[in-house]
Formats: structure tokens, C-alpha cells, sequence
């Protein structure tokens, strides 16, 4: 069969565009070579609809035990007792959760889009806000979650399921208060970790676990792995909310969560991919991913500092994880803007709302800046005050094309120094 050149040809443009630029999404991240090998093999190939040695499918002898070796591996990362490696995405684990614990019409306490929380937890053009009853706690004046407004809103309209978690949230969360609120009310509560899982694998935050009933997560941000999604349980439990099967019977949130995967949300689940995230859970079990984890943090806390001194404004005054929210209207600027100029000079973020924003979604007034794709690169703290250095001279020049094309050149020089996959080419 002939090579097709032009998808071929345009992998290979995407590879260099990574190559050469600054990536500072916060919710992106390289994984290594042996997880971009893994995702293509031949488990693409295979049917595996059910669970390890309950398939309605057969041939999955091996499939079975590349599943158990990613759950069992997935185990020891966050020292918890069931873990479910199907969900293709987070928002798809969080559908299930939803269809696990909730029915349509019930309500669910979440962190609103537009101070920092996630799709899943109640946008009105989510599935979570269009068939269930959503309301929203936010962030204070000086961008730390309002646990008075959270325990207020409990109080208030008795939820039935409270999720903690953000999309863009610099600080650390207090998963002891919020199960103190949840337990006076009767809720559930579920810890969305898609962004800070590698470092709460690693210790380096608040164990979610130790008081949340649910853990959910994708695999692609901190944790290094494929594009995917996780959903885990320390204690499985009875569950004392009379939930029930289609069947109606009263199981173990373990077997509710199962059946809400596949067959309430999914089909044939992805084993290339879960081979992958084997590999990347093998890998965040390692010596070096610790080293790789206070790396992330140390960057994040050096750049939040250099654009600190900058004038630049992080909500929150600071980050205790990955990321950090910028907010732009002291430079007289949108997040729209700052976008799409940083990316013409070889840098990648994405505009962001800030909390108690007067600008639409498709403007905002900040920017989100994440440092774990530049760490697995190499970079070290003096590496983000370069990297301050160059966004702000682009901020300063925005209408300067000669100004931004020159900091490009300088970000491809610079990123030569840390190259990306040098092995690998598609051409």
C-alpha cells in the first residue's frame, strides 16, 4: 500500500511545530516515546467490549492482562483500591460518574467555568449542566475558593454530589472541609484531579483520597500519559444512597461506577491506549518522575515570580501546582489578543476568563499559563525567567510584527537547546 505523503507530511509539520516553540498550555504535556509507541500497536486492532475475564468478545486473553497490568500499576500510583482505565477522556469519566451516582434532574455542587472551574462541572452547554440541576460556588476576591459560599450553597440547596476541581486554579485544595460540608448534607463528593494528578501522585499536594468518596482524572497532563481518562476509589463502598443497577439492585460504588462506564457510556474500550497509560503509570511509579514532579512545581512558582516582578497580575498571588491565571487588564489587554500574538512568536497558551471577568469567553482578559510540557523538556527556573522575559517583550510590542517575529527566533534558538523526540520523524 502507498505511503499517504500528506497525512505523513503533515504529522511531520505538527512534530516541528512542537519542536520549535514554547508550549505553556497548561492542560498539555510530551509523553515519552515508548507512550507514543504504545498507542500504536496493534490492541487498535481488538474488541474488548466488558472488563478483564468478563468480555463479550473473544481473543482478549492478552487484552486482559495489558488492562489488569495498567489498573494494578494505576493502583500503586495513588495507593487507592479500584481503578477503572476505560474512560476515553476526563469529561467522559465524569460522565459516568454523573450516570453512577446521579439521575437526571438532581443537583450537584461545582466550581463555576468562569472562576476557574471545568465543563463537566455545570457549563449550561454541557451534558452535566443540560441534564442536571447545576449550582456553583466560586473564588473570593483574592481568587481562593469560597468555602463559606460552598458550605452556604450546601446548606441551602442539599446537593446531592459536590465536585471539587479545577481547569484553571493555582492553589491547593482543602478536600477535609469540603467532606465536612458534604457529610452534613448527605452528598457525595467527587475530586476532579485532571490537572494536578502527577503531583498529588507524588505527595507534593493535598491527598484527595483520604476524604473524598470519588477520584477522577485524565492521563495526558501531569501524569505524562495519552490523551485519556481514569476514575478511582480507595474504599470501595457500599453506598448508603440507595443508588441502584439497571436491574435495581443496591451494589458497591466500585460495580455502579463499572457498569456506568460500559455499558452506561462506552463501548469497546481503547487497549492501545490503556496499554499506553500502562507504560505512563510504570513510568510516574519511578525515582525520575519524582525528580520531574518538584521540578514542575519549582518552575511554576519561578515563572508566577518572574512575571510577578514583570507587573503582571496572577490571581491568587501566586501557584501552589502547575499552572497560573494571568489576568491582563492592568497591560491594557485581552487574553484573545495576547493569544494569538504570543503564538506568532512560537509561544502557546490559551486565553483564559479570570474570576469576575467583564469580557465574553471568546475575549476573556486572561491568559493560562502551565510550565509541564517546558519541564519535560529539561527546563529549570532559570529557563522560566528567560521564558517571561520573552512573553513580556511580546505583550510590550503587540502591534510590532518585526518585534514578535524577532522573539521567534529567539524561542526556536532557545528551544534547540532541549530537544523533542530527536529520533522521531514521519516523513
Amino acid at each position: 500500500m502507498q505511503k499517504d505523503t500528506l497525512v505523513f507530511s503533515l504529522l511531520q509539520k505538527e512534530l516541528e511545530r512542537q519542536r520549535n516553540g514554547i508550549e505553556l498550555i497548561a492542560s498539555e504535556n510530551f509523553a515519552s516515546l515508548q507512550v507514543l509507541q504504545a498507542m500504536g500497536t496493534v490492541p487498535t486492532n481488538k474488541y474488548a467490549e466488558g472488563y478483564p475475564s468478563k468480555r463479550y468478545y473473544g481473543g482478549c486473553e492478552v487484552i486482559d492482562e495489558l488492562e489488569n497490568l495498567a489498573i494494578e500499576r494505576l493502583k500503586k500510583v495513588f495507593n487507592c483500591s479500584w481503578a477503572n482505565v476505560q474512560p476515553h477522556s476526563g469529561a467522559s469519566a465524569n460522565a459516568a460518574v454523573f450516570l453512577a451516582v446521579m439521575k437526571p434532574g438532581d443537583k450537584f455542587l461545582g466550581l463555576d467555568l468562569s472562576m476557574g472551574g471545568h465543563l463537566t462541572h455545570g457549563s449550561p452547554a454541557n451534558f452535566s449542566g443540560k441534564i442536571y440541576q447545576a449550582i456553583h460556588y466560586g473564588v473570593t476576591q483574592d481568587g481562593i475558593i469560597n468555602y463559606k459560599e460552598l458550605e452556604e450553597k450546601a446548606f441551602t440547596e442539599k446537593p446531592k454530589m459536590i465536585i471539587c476541581g479545577a481547569s484553571a486554579y493555582s492553589r491547593d485544595w482543602d478536600y477535609k472541609r469540603i467532606r465536612e460540608i458534604a457529610d452534613a448534607v448527605g452528598a457525595i463528593v467527587l475530586a476532579d484531579i485532571a490537572h494536578p494528578a502527577g503531583l498529588i501522585a507524588k505527595g507534593l499536594l493535598n491527598d484527595p483520597f483520604e476524604y473524598c468518596h470519588i477520584v477522577t482524572s485524565t492521563t495526558h497532563k501531569t501524569l505524562r500519559g495519552p490523551r485519556g481518562g481514569i476514575i478511582m476509589l480507595r474504599h470501595d463502598f457500599e453506598n448508603k444512597w440507595g443508588i441502584k443497577d439497571p436491574k435495581g439492585n443496591i451494589r458497591t460504588m466500585s460495580q455502579l461506577l463499572d457498569l456506568a462506564v460500559f455499558p452506561g457510556t462506552q463501548g469497546g474500550p481503547l487497549e492501545h491506549i490503556i496499554a499506553a497509560k500502562a507504560v505512563a503509570f510504570g513510568e510516574i511509579l519511578s525515582d525520575e518522575f519524582m525528580l520531574y514532579a518538584k521540578q514542575i512545581v519549582a518552575n511554576a512558582q519561578a515563572m508566577a515570580r518572574a512575571l510577578t516582578k514583570r507587573g503582571y497580575q496572577i490571581i491568587s498571588g501566586g501557584t501552589d501546582n502547575h499552572l497560573m491565571l494571568i489576568d491582563l487588564r492592568n497591560k491594557g489587554l485581552t487574553g484573545k489578543k495576547a493569544q494569538e500574538t504570543l503564538d506568532k512568536a512560537g509561544i502557546t497558551v490559551n486565553r483564559n476568563a479570570v474570576p469576575f471577568d467583564d469580557k465574553s469567553p471568546f475575549i476573556t482578559s486572561g491568559m493560562r499559563l502551565g510550565v509541564p510540557a517546558v519541564t519535560t523538556r529539561g527546563m529549570r527556573e532559570e529557563d522560566m525567567e528567560t521564558i517571561a522575559e520573552l512573553i513580556d517583550t511580546v505583550i510590550n510590542n503587540i502591534d510590532n510584527p518585526q518585534a514578535v517575529e524577532s522573539v521567534k527566533t529567539e524561542v526556536q534558538n532557545l528551544m534547540s537547546r532541549f530537544p523533542l523526540y530527536p529520533e522521531l520523524t514521519y516523513e
